[in-house]
């Protein structure tokens, strides 16, 4: 089943204009899927090629012949975190051929980790991130679906809520014992007892030495493993924002878990039921509202409020000139305290939302408005984009 994603024209029109096309993102968020679609109907004789797969990386033992053979074809080169010393090479091949649309390039690693990789590409290359599913590309859903699942695709469009977990529990374990592999100095082990960890603190700022202490390991160590936790897309790492008020701020970043379904199966949490008596359910919302902002507006500076006094508003989103201030509250009568008031005081932005789950939106004071999360993403492109 392939559902439409928001992005792929923008993949499309950087095919035509760029040599090189490198769509990143975590590993089963659907950029196979994507891509094969896109090549299918737009590119019928272009070349596919899978990094995981050993008969794709024999084509490759003599990637130079191989490759340059290929010329007139788009090549697609899935996984290309594997295979590094490959971007020298596609330098020189475009450079020769001149010409946009030569590679699309798909990787399971972060941006700047690939950038490290393809910096002989600059001016040659463009970057798009795919998420997983976003609210806006599951029409007709129910909510409590899309919170407890997450939006990795499998695990979304899974044929019930078990073979969902089951799924999203065979990816944690891939994830730690094979994905993971290719980077160094890191034990499954201890990794999977800070991402335990890390989903049972989902939303706070973060505490390395608690969590180093807990673990038996350093602080350098678990700032080390939540960086390879966060160029893998795993983790969302929020800054604090920072004013010259004469406040004292809270400087800790905040930590969050990038996709709901995977902090439900970490925390030991089965369905919606389990996760609505939860704690844990508010800083699930925060995560998928932080998200959906995310992957909606990858060009946003995103961060967050608090001072040591208690104000505090959950995201301060940037663009351009525009501050808008975002409180996400789980639950369909939401109110807003004194520190959230405080906050807003502090701030100044030119608007507040407060993003429930809730389907409906209303008015709760000047410059204060209620949303779900549909109407909030539909409003925010009204006021950057206008």
């Amino acid at each position: 089943m392939f559902l439409p994603r928001i992005n792929i024209q923008e993949i499309k029109e950087a095919i035509q204009n760029f040599p090189v096309t490198a769509v990143t993102g975590p590993r089963q968020c659907g950029k196979s899927t994507l891509v094969k679609h896109l090549i299918e109907n737009d590119y019928p004789d272009s070349l596919y090629l899978d990094l995981e797969r050993p008969s794709d990386l024999e084509k490759l033992k003599n990637a130079e012949w191989f490759l340059s053979t290929q010329k007139d074809k788009l090549i697609c080169i899935d996984e290309i975190q594997r295979k590094p010393e490959l971007f020298p090479l596609i330098r020189s091949l475009v450079d020769e051929w001149n010409k946009p649309g030569c590679f699309l390039v798909l990787g399971s690693a972060s941006r700047d980790l690939l950038m490290q990789s393809s910096e002989s590409l600059a001016g040659r290359i463009v970057h798009k991130e795919l998420t997983p599913f976003l609210w806006s590309e599951l029409p007709d859903e129910p909510i409590e679906k899309y919170i407890e699942r997450g939006g990795f695709p499998r695990s979304f469009l899974a044929a019930n809520n078990k073979v969902s977990l089951d799924w999203r529990n065979s990816f944690i374990a891939t994830f730690l014992e094979r994905d993971l592999l290719q980077w160094v100095n890191f034990t499954p082990t201890t990794m999977r007892r800070l991402w335990q960890m890390l989903a049972h603190v989902n939303g706070q700022t973060a505490n390395y030495s608690i969590l180093g202490n807990s673990l038996g390991v350093s602080n350098q160590t678990v700032r080390n493993y939540i960086d390879l936790l966060k160029s893998t897309y795993m983790l969302d790492v929020v800054a604090p924002y920072i004013t010259n008020l004469g406040k004292r701020l809270v400087k800790a970043p905040k930590i969050y878990l990038t996709d709901s379904g995977i902090v439900v199966a970490l925390t030991g949490l089965r369905t919606f039921e389990d996760l609505s008596g939860h704690p844990a359910l508010g800083a699930v919302w925060e995560g998928i509202v932080l998200a959906n902002l995310r992957g909606n507006f990858p060009k946003a500076k995103i961060t967050f409020y608090r001072t040591s006094g208690g104000a505090e508003i959950d995201f301060v989103v940037q663009y351009h000139h525009q501050i808008i201030a975002v409180e996400c509250k789980a639950t369909y009568a939401p109110s807003l305290s004194k520190g959230n008031y405080n906050s807003i005081e502090d701030i100044r932005p030119q608007h507040t939302f407060v993003v429930t789950p809730s389907a409906d939106s209303w008015s709760m004071s000047e410059g204060i408005e209620v949303v779900s999360l549909s109407d909030f993403i539909l409003k925010l492109k009204s006021y950057f984009y206008h």
